[in-house]
C-alpha cells in the first residue's frame, strides 16, 4: 500500500471491513429489551440542536427566526424552550416554501394560519396532510380541511413522513417494538455469516432486512459497508459508513473505516480526520492511533505521531506492528 515500510495497518477482519462483532447473548438479549421501548415522537419536544440536524437548517437561522418571531419553539421544558411537534410541521412547511423561492411574507402569513389551524385539528396529525389545493395550501384530514392561507404555493407532504423522519433521525427508539426486534435480529444473522465468503451474500441480504426495518440500526449499516469494500464498491461503503454516523456519530468503526478509505485513495489529510474522529470516540482503539501515526508521519507531522505510537505500544505492546511503532520511535 506504501513504499518504504510505510504500510498502513486497518485491521478489516478476514477479507472485510472492521466490524462490530455480535454481543454474546445475553447481552443481544438486553439491547433488544432496551431498543424496544417506544414513545410517540408527536407529543415529544425538540431542541435547537435536534431541529437543526433533522432539517439541515443551521442553529442561526433557528435562533433568528425565533427572535424575529417568525417561527419561534412553543414547548416549555423548566426555564427551556424547545419545539413541538406542530412546530417541527411549520418549520418543514416553511423550509419548503422558502426552498421554492416563496416570499418570506406570504410564507409567514401561510406558516401563521398553519399553526393556528393545527391545534384545532382533532386527529391524530400524523394523519394529516399538508398540500396545495389550487390557490390554496390546505391541511386535510381524513374527514376535514382546513385553508390557513391563501396564494398560489407549490407545498404537499405528509406529516406521517415527518414523523418518520423524526423517529429515522432523532427519535429511533420510537419505532415498533416487534419490528425494531425482527431488525436486529437480522442484523445477528448477518454477523453470523459476514466472515465466510460462501455465506457472503447470505450476510448482506441479512444486514439489508435489517437496515429496511430499522434505518436506525448503525451497527448494521457499518457491517454492511465493509461487505461492499470485500465486493470492491468502495462508493457504496463509503455512503454506508456516513449513514452509520448520522444515525451514531460517535461510532468509532465508522470513523476508522472511512480513514482506511480516504487512505486507499491517497488522501492522508482526510485518512488523518477520520482516525482521529475514531480515536475521539474510543482513545483506546489501538489500530486507530497505528494508522493515524502512519498518516501523520506521511504528512511530514512526526512529533504529533509519536504520542499516537507510544499510546498504540502501550494498548498493544505485543502486536504485529509493534515493530513497526518501535522503529519510528526509534
Amino acid at each position: 500500500m506504501a513504499a518504504e515500510g510505510k504500510v498502513i495497518h486497518v485491521e478489516f477482519g478476514p477479507r472485510g471491513g472492521r466490524r462490530i462483532a455480535p454481543p454474546p447473548p445475553e447481552r443481544a438479549a438486553e439491547n433488544l429489551e432496551a431498543r424496544a421501548k417506544p414513545r410517540d415522537p408527536t407529543g415529544d419536544l425538540y431542541g435547537r440542536p435536534e431541529v437543526s440536524r433533522l432539517f439541515g437548517i443551521p442553529e442561526s437561522r433557528l435562533r433568528y427566526w425565533e427572535r424575529s418571531g417568525f417561527l419561534p419553539p412553543t414547548g416549555e421544558s423548566g426555564t427551556r424552550r424547545l419545539y413541538t411537534f406542530q412546530d417541527l410541521i411549520g418549520i418543514r412547511a416553511a423550509k419548503g416554501l422558502l426552498e421554492r423561492g416563496v416570499s418570506i411574507r406570504k410564507v409567514r402569513k401561510t406558516v401563521e394560519a398553519l399553526r393556528k389551524a393545527l391545534p384545532n385539528v382533532v386527529r391524530p396529525l400524523a394523519e394529516l396532510r399538508v398540500v396545495a389545493d389550487g390557490q390554496n395550501v390546505v391541511v386535510q384530514g381524513e374527514r376535514a380541511r382546513w385553508e390557513p392561507a391563501t396564494g398560489q404555493l407549490m407545498l404537499d407532504f405528509d406529516v406521517s413522513a415527518l414523523r418518520e423522519e423524526v423517529v429515522r433521525v432523532l427519535r429511533p427508539a420510537t419505532l415498533d417494538p416487534e419490528r425494531r426486534r425482527a431488525a436486529y435480529e437480522a442484523y445477528l444473522e448477518g454477523c453470523r455469516f459476514d466472515e465466510d465468503a460462501v455465506t457472503m451474500d447470505r450476510a448482506e441480504a441479512a444486514y439489508r432486512r435489517a437496515i429496511m426495518l430499522d434505518p436506525s440500526l448503525a451497527h448494521a449499516l457499518t457491517n454492511l459497508g465493509n461487505l461492499r469494500v470485500r465486493r470492491g464498491d468502495t462508493t457504496d461503503a463509503e455512503a454506508l459508513y456516513k449513514r452509520a454516523l448520522a444515525v451514531d456519530a460517535a461510532q468509532p468503526e465508522a470513523w476508522y473505516n472511512l480513514g482506511f478509505l480516504a487512505y486507499e485513495r491517497s488522501d492522508a489529510q482526510e485518512a488523518a480526520h477520520f482516525f482521529d474522529r475514531a480515536i475521539a470516540s474510543d482513545a483506546s482503539f489501538a489500530d486507530a492511533h497505528f494508522n493515524l501515526a502512519m498518516a501523520l508521519e506521511e504528512l511530514g507531522r512526526g512529533r504529533e505521531a509519536q504520542k499516537h505510537w507510544e499510546v498504540y505500544l502501550a494498548l498493544d505492546p505485543s502486536g504485529r506492528w509493534a515493530d513497526i511503532a518501535k522503529k519510528h520511535l526509534a
